[in-house]
Protein backbone atom coordinates (compact mmCIF):
# COMPACT_ATOMS: atom_id res chain seq x y z
CA UNK A 1 0.00 0.00 0.00
CA UNK A 2 1.91 3.54 -1.18
CA UNK A 3 2.80 5.97 1.03
CA UNK A 4 3.74 9.83 0.06
CA UNK A 5 4.25 10.99 3.77
CA UNK A 6 6.51 9.55 6.10
CA UNK A 7 5.20 8.62 9.46
CA UNK A 8 7.44 10.69 11.49
CA UNK A 9 5.54 14.06 8.84
CA UNK A 10 1.90 12.69 10.48
CA UNK A 11 1.13 13.99 13.93
CA UNK A 12 -1.26 10.96 14.64
CA UNK A 13 -3.06 11.44 18.25
CA UNK A 14 -2.39 9.42 21.06
CA UNK A 15 -5.70 7.73 22.59
CA UNK A 16 -5.94 10.60 25.34
CA UNK A 17 -6.21 12.90 22.23
CA UNK A 18 -8.52 10.98 20.17
CA UNK A 19 -11.20 10.67 23.53
CA UNK A 20 -10.74 14.23 24.12
CA UNK A 21 -11.54 15.09 20.14
CA UNK A 22 -14.98 12.96 20.16
CA UNK A 23 -15.33 14.15 23.70
CA UNK A 24 -15.86 18.18 22.49
CA UNK A 25 -18.83 17.48 19.77
CA UNK A 26 -20.98 15.45 22.34
CA UNK A 27 -23.87 17.63 22.75
CA UNK A 28 -25.33 19.01 26.11
CA UNK A 29 -28.30 16.92 27.53
CA UNK A 30 -26.87 13.99 25.79
CA UNK A 31 -27.21 10.43 27.66
CA UNK A 32 -24.40 8.83 26.32
CA UNK A 33 -22.53 5.30 26.98
CA UNK A 34 -19.34 4.57 26.41
CA UNK A 35 -18.08 1.45 25.57
CA UNK A 36 -15.54 -1.08 27.26
CA UNK A 37 -11.83 0.03 26.27
CA UNK A 38 -10.68 2.77 24.58
CA UNK A 39 -14.29 4.93 24.88
CA UNK A 40 -14.45 4.96 28.54
CA UNK A 41 -11.36 7.56 28.60
CA UNK A 42 -13.89 10.01 26.63
CA UNK A 43 -15.57 10.67 30.23
CA UNK A 44 -12.24 11.98 31.35
CA UNK A 45 -12.59 15.12 28.48
CA UNK A 46 -16.51 15.63 28.86
CA UNK A 47 -16.36 20.15 28.92
CA UNK A 48 -17.48 20.57 32.67
CA UNK A 49 -20.07 23.24 31.17
CA UNK A 50 -22.14 20.83 29.93
CA UNK A 51 -24.74 18.44 31.34
CA UNK A 52 -23.95 14.93 30.02
CA UNK A 53 -25.31 11.90 31.33
CA UNK A 54 -23.01 8.87 31.00
CA UNK A 55 -24.72 5.60 31.32
CA UNK A 56 -23.42 2.37 32.05
CA UNK A 57 -25.20 -0.83 30.79
CA UNK A 58 -24.69 -2.62 33.93
CA UNK A 59 -27.71 -0.34 35.48
CA UNK A 60 -26.03 3.17 36.15
CA UNK A 61 -27.44 6.86 34.84
CA UNK A 62 -25.34 9.50 35.86
CA UNK A 63 -21.93 7.82 36.44
CA UNK A 64 -18.76 10.01 37.45
CA UNK A 65 -14.89 9.64 36.93
CA UNK A 66 -12.56 7.47 37.82
CA UNK A 67 -12.02 7.16 42.01
CA UNK A 68 -8.95 8.83 42.98
CA UNK A 69 -6.59 5.68 44.28
CA UNK A 70 -7.55 4.89 47.72
CA UNK A 71 -11.28 6.10 47.50
CA UNK A 72 -12.58 3.40 45.25
CA UNK A 73 -16.13 1.48 46.11
CA UNK A 74 -15.66 -1.85 45.49
CA UNK A 75 -19.48 -1.98 44.72
CA UNK A 76 -19.85 0.41 42.03
CA UNK A 77 -18.28 -0.49 38.94
CA UNK A 78 -19.11 0.08 35.63
CA UNK A 79 -19.44 -2.85 32.81
CA UNK A 80 -16.05 -2.93 32.24
CA UNK A 81 -15.99 -3.89 36.31
CA UNK A 82 -13.65 -0.53 36.20
CA UNK A 83 -14.26 1.55 39.29
CA UNK A 84 -16.43 4.72 38.95
CA UNK A 85 -18.08 7.38 41.11
CA UNK A 86 -21.27 8.79 41.00
CA UNK A 87 -22.64 12.22 39.98
CA UNK A 88 -25.21 14.00 41.99
CA UNK A 89 -28.37 12.82 41.01
CA UNK A 90 -27.21 9.85 39.17
CA UNK A 91 -29.75 6.84 39.61
CA UNK A 92 -29.08 2.99 39.70
CA UNK A 93 -31.55 0.73 38.04
CA UNK A 94 -31.91 -2.89 37.61
CA UNK A 95 -29.95 -4.14 34.58
CA UNK A 96 -33.35 -5.48 32.81
CA UNK A 97 -34.75 -1.88 33.17
CA UNK A 98 -31.16 -0.31 31.80
CA UNK A 99 -31.55 -2.52 28.94
CA UNK A 100 -34.59 -1.21 28.18
CA UNK A 101 -33.67 2.02 27.94
CA UNK A 102 -31.15 0.94 25.46
CA UNK A 103 -33.48 -0.83 23.47
CA UNK A 104 -36.43 1.54 23.69
CA UNK A 105 -34.09 4.51 21.81
CA UNK A 106 -33.47 6.33 25.23
CA UNK A 107 -29.62 6.96 24.50
CA UNK A 108 -28.93 9.69 22.68
CA UNK A 109 -25.40 8.30 21.99
CA UNK A 110 -23.17 5.17 22.05
CA UNK A 111 -19.53 5.49 21.38
CA UNK A 112 -18.01 1.73 20.65
CA UNK A 113 -14.29 0.91 20.10
CA UNK A 114 -14.06 -0.94 16.94
CA UNK A 115 -11.59 -4.05 14.66
CA UNK A 116 -12.97 -2.53 11.74
CA UNK A 117 -16.24 -0.64 10.12
CA UNK A 118 -17.24 -0.68 6.75
CA UNK A 119 -18.44 1.78 4.88
CA UNK A 120 -22.23 0.89 4.86
CA UNK A 121 -21.81 1.37 8.75
CA UNK A 122 -21.88 -2.08 9.82
CA UNK A 123 -19.23 -2.31 12.66
CA UNK A 124 -17.36 -5.60 13.74
CA UNK A 125 -16.00 -4.99 17.07
CA UNK A 126 -16.36 -8.45 19.74
CA UNK A 127 -14.44 -11.07 17.48
CA UNK A 128 -11.62 -11.71 14.97
CA UNK A 129 -12.15 -14.62 13.90
CA UNK A 130 -14.64 -17.66 14.68
CA UNK A 131 -12.07 -19.17 16.80
CA UNK A 132 -11.60 -15.97 19.36
CA UNK A 133 -12.36 -16.72 23.21
CA UNK A 134 -14.99 -14.21 23.47
CA UNK A 135 -18.79 -16.10 24.22
CA UNK A 136 -20.86 -13.60 22.78
CA UNK A 137 -21.34 -10.16 21.28
CA UNK A 138 -22.65 -8.81 24.32
CA UNK A 139 -24.60 -5.55 24.97
CA UNK A 140 -22.45 -4.17 22.29
CA UNK A 141 -25.00 -5.67 19.64
CA UNK A 142 -28.50 -4.01 21.58
CA UNK A 143 -26.36 -1.05 21.95
CA UNK A 144 -25.26 -0.48 18.33
CA UNK A 145 -28.77 -0.88 16.96
CA UNK A 146 -30.33 0.90 20.14
CA UNK A 147 -28.82 4.45 20.41
CA UNK A 148 -30.12 7.13 18.41
CA UNK A 149 -26.25 7.55 17.57
CA UNK A 150 -23.58 5.29 17.04
CA UNK A 151 -19.84 6.75 16.61
CA UNK A 152 -16.48 4.21 16.58
CA UNK A 153 -13.17 5.41 19.01
CA UNK A 154 -10.90 3.22 16.84
CA UNK A 155 -7.10 3.43 15.56
CA UNK A 156 -7.28 4.02 11.62
CA UNK A 157 -4.98 0.84 10.79
CA UNK A 158 -3.98 -2.26 12.45
CA UNK A 159 0.00 -2.76 13.91
CA UNK A 160 0.43 -4.54 10.55
CA UNK A 161 -0.56 -1.31 8.72
CA UNK A 162 -3.90 -3.15 7.58
CA UNK A 163 -6.53 -0.78 7.13
CA UNK A 164 -9.26 -0.73 9.42
CA UNK A 165 -12.06 1.32 7.47
CA UNK A 166 -12.57 -1.19 4.87
CA UNK A 167 -15.48 -1.95 2.19
CA UNK A 168 -17.14 -4.47 3.94
CA UNK A 169 -16.10 -6.20 7.40
CA UNK A 170 -14.54 -9.43 7.13
CA UNK A 171 -14.68 -9.95 10.92
CA UNK A 172 -18.15 -11.17 12.91
CA UNK A 173 -20.66 -7.92 13.29
CA UNK A 174 -21.98 -6.62 15.97
CA UNK A 175 -24.33 -4.52 13.99
CA UNK A 176 -25.38 -3.45 10.61
CA UNK A 177 -25.38 -0.11 9.25
CA UNK A 178 -25.38 1.98 12.56
CA UNK A 179 -22.13 3.77 12.58
CA UNK A 180 -22.49 7.42 11.73
CA UNK A 181 -19.30 9.05 12.40
CA UNK A 182 -15.80 7.44 13.53
CA UNK A 183 -12.72 9.09 15.39
CA UNK A 184 -9.40 7.63 14.37
CA UNK A 185 -5.74 8.77 15.33
CA UNK A 186 -5.56 10.38 11.81
CA UNK A 187 -9.42 11.48 10.98
CA UNK A 188 -13.05 12.27 11.93
CA UNK A 189 -15.06 10.76 9.43
CA UNK A 190 -18.41 10.50 8.76
CA UNK A 191 -20.54 7.49 7.39
CA UNK A 192 -22.85 8.84 4.53
CA UNK A 193 -25.06 7.33 1.66
CA UNK A 194 -22.59 7.34 -0.26
CA UNK A 195 -19.46 6.17 1.79
CA UNK A 196 -17.02 7.53 3.82
CA UNK A 197 -16.67 11.22 4.32
CA UNK A 198 -13.53 12.67 5.30
CA UNK A 199 -14.37 15.68 7.47
CA UNK A 200 -11.37 16.48 9.65
CA UNK A 201 -7.17 15.61 9.36
CA UNK A 202 -4.44 15.34 12.06
CA UNK A 203 -1.49 17.76 10.28
CA UNK A 204 0.72 16.69 8.17
CA UNK A 205 -1.38 14.13 6.39
CA UNK A 206 -3.08 14.61 2.76
CA UNK A 207 -6.31 13.25 1.71
CA UNK A 208 -3.39 11.06 -0.50
CA UNK A 209 -1.90 9.59 2.13
CA UNK A 210 -5.45 8.88 4.25
CA UNK A 211 -6.73 7.36 1.14
CA UNK A 212 -3.47 4.89 1.24
CA UNK A 213 -4.52 3.77 5.13
CA UNK A 214 -8.41 2.98 3.98
CA UNK A 215 -9.21 0.28 2.57
CA UNK A 216 -12.56 1.86 0.67
CA UNK A 217 -12.70 5.11 -1.22
CA UNK A 218 -12.74 8.12 0.52
CA UNK A 219 -15.22 11.19 -0.13
CA UNK A 220 -13.79 14.86 0.31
Amino acid sequence: MPDTATASDIKALGRADMAARLARDIEEGWVVNLGIGMPTAVSDYLPPDKEIIIHSENGIFGMGPKPAKGEEDFWLVNAGKQYVTLLPGASMVHHADSFAAIRGGHIDLCVLGAFQVAENGDIANWATSENDSAPAVGGAMDLGVGAKRLWALMEHTTKEGEPRLVERCSYPLTALGTVKRIYTNLAVIDVTPGGFKVMEMVPGLSFDDLQARTGATLLR
